[in-house]
């Protein structure tokens, strides 16, 4: 009778892990609102991405909570704010005492009986051994070689491409190259030639081959019982801004257009004090990429923006190529009844706006990401309005799939810091549990950890809030100012309106 009993138990099992959907989640490199729908650019083409909000719900004020790679991914990956964690900077996830005893996503769901694979860059570093199976390392590749040595494309003029040299200096298509020239792909351990003669006869970028492996490993599970959970990760956007030359035809240099930029939107601003002197840009990376960029083009702003803007609009539609692939074999397989898939990215990138040109700012372009979340049983063709963040895509999941609550290794880890947004993927436009603002986190230091000395932002839907450690602040009324082009902080009829979001960023953040 006991041995019927637990054979009966067994099966009841299985049959409840079949009914569990599979979820594939994929993570664009430093992906703004640079998508259709999003508003982030006009000339944005990304139809598969829209294909994909029109099988869900599109959260049009999604926010990351710290926005630079390798802690945003850490905080996402881990469910745990970067203050609650103390990981702001670079610092490996695995050598943190609080992440490294809070399980990742990816072995939760390993935990939970799910098979987990992935590919390409889903956290920043370290990441293999949390995996059932995992088969490429982030690769930022092709990179333009010289001599013995990674540089800018070719096409770069100085000094942008001699400062910022073979990542955050070069953008442009891929193309045939002359010796002392050549490209080469892997990563940083174990570079290799990359082929290219022409557009039709060269190797696979680094994207293309993750998303070939999604492909392929897809139609094999579509024949498997077995819930799973597919992690792809893609470097583009991600500079260098280097992919095939049909996707920079999409975009006629001539006809780019700028984003809507203030003049002189920088000086109510204080991002750059936190690092340099107020009357110094060469202390902070964003704005010495911009200054640096308009010198390498003569001082021609304009033309020096279209020409960058090109090579990431470029970046934006070769990403969308590959997760149209995706879709495909998902919606062309039985794993489209039972599959939930998600899109986003680890935070944005500022494109000039106030003369800033890279992530890690508490503003708009460099906070705000798309996010996408596809499945059964949820509403489709929607798009929730709220402020949410990355930080709830765990609870989310776990709601979803119905897994354990409990996330921590031991009792060094913690308890998740977000909400689920299972609510609004039933009803964008219903209530949910989570906060009414998003809190975004940006590091003094890259490996500085006191929470109360880093530089924070609160976001929700009227109002932006920003206070840097050096106690400078900025507040915009976003719903009247969705540029964040007028810095209200210092005008005194706001001041009741400032004092109230000094409280609540506050009671959320250590003293």
């Amino acid at each position: 009778m006991l041995r019927f009993f637990i054979l009966s138990l067994f099966l009841l099992l299985q049959i409840e892990g079949s009914k569990r959907p599979n979820v594939v989640l994929i993570i664009c490199d430093d992906l703004n609102d640079y998508v259709e729908t999003l508003g982030g650019h006009p000339q944005a083409k990304t139809p598969h991405m829209r294909r994909l909000m029109e099988r869900g719900v599109s959260f049009t004020q999604a926010h990351c909570n710290i926005p630079i790679c390798n802690p945003s991914r850490a905080s996402f990956i881990t469910g745990l704010y970067p203050h609650t964690s103390q990981l702001y900077g670079f610092e490996k996830w695995r050598d943190n005492e609080i992440t490294k005893n809070s399980r990742t996503l990816m072995d939760h769901f390993r935990k939970n009986g799910y098979h987990t694979l992935g590919t390409g860059k889903i956290m920043h570093n370290g990441e293999r051994q949390e995996w059932a199976h995992y088969q490429n390392d982030a690769d930022y590749s092709p990179l333009a070689h010289r001599e013995g040595k990674n540089i800018a494309h070719p096409d770069i003029p100085a000094p942008f491409r001699d400062e910022f040299e073979a990542i955050d200096g070069s953008f442009g298509p891929l193309r045939k190259v002359k010796a002392p020239f050549s490209w080469k792909s892997g990563n940083w351990k174990r570079m290799k030639d990359y082929h290219y003669e022409s557009e039709d006869d060269r190797d696979l970028t680094a994207d293309e081959l993750n998303g070939k492996w999604a492909v392929e490993n897809l139609e094999k599970l579509a024949t498997t019982d077995k819930p799973f959970l597919m992690g792809v990760g893609f470097i583009r956007p991600h500079t260098p801004l280097i992919v095939p030359k049909k996707y920079f035809d999409l975009f006629p240099l001539e006809s780019i257009e700028l984003p809507a930029i203030k003049r002189g939107d920088v000086k109510d601003t204080f991002k750059q004090t936190v690092t340099s002197p107020e009357d110094d840009r060469s202390g902070d990376r964003g704005s010495k990429l911009y200054d640096t960029l308009i010198a390498s083009y003569g001082g021609k702003r304009e033309l020096a923006l279209k020409k960058f803007i090109q090579a990431y609009l470029a970046s934006v539609a070769s990403v969308d190529d590959l997760i149209g692939d995706i879709l495909d074999t998902i919606e062309g397989s039985p794993l489209n009844d039972n599959t939930i898939v998600i899109l986003t990215s680890d935070h944005g990138w500022g494109m000039g706006e106030k003369d800033y040109l890279y992530k890690n700012s508490l503003w708009q372009e460099s906070t705000r990401v798309p996010l996408v979340i596809a499945g059964p049983n949820l509403a489709q063709a929607k798009t929730c309005q709220k402020p949410v963040s990355l930080i709830d895509l765990y609870p989310t999941l776990i709601d979803l799939c119905g897994l354990s609550k409990e996330t921590k290794k031991s009792a060094k880890g913690r308890p998740l810091d977000g909400y689920s947004l299972k609510p609004l993927l039933l009803n964008p436009t219903g209530k949910w549990s989570g906060p009414d603002a998003v809190l975004t986190a940006m590091y003094k230091w890259a490996n500085y950890y006191d929470p109360a000395k880093q530089n924070y932002a609160l976001r929700d839907q009227n109002w932006r809030y920003i206070r840097y450690e050096n106690g400078k602040e900025e507040l915009y009324h976003v719903k009247n100012d969705p540029h964040e082009w007028h810095n209200l902080a210092l005008k005194p009829d706001h001041q009741e309106t400032l004092k109230a979001y000094r409280k609540t960023l506050l009671a959320k953040i250590p003293a």
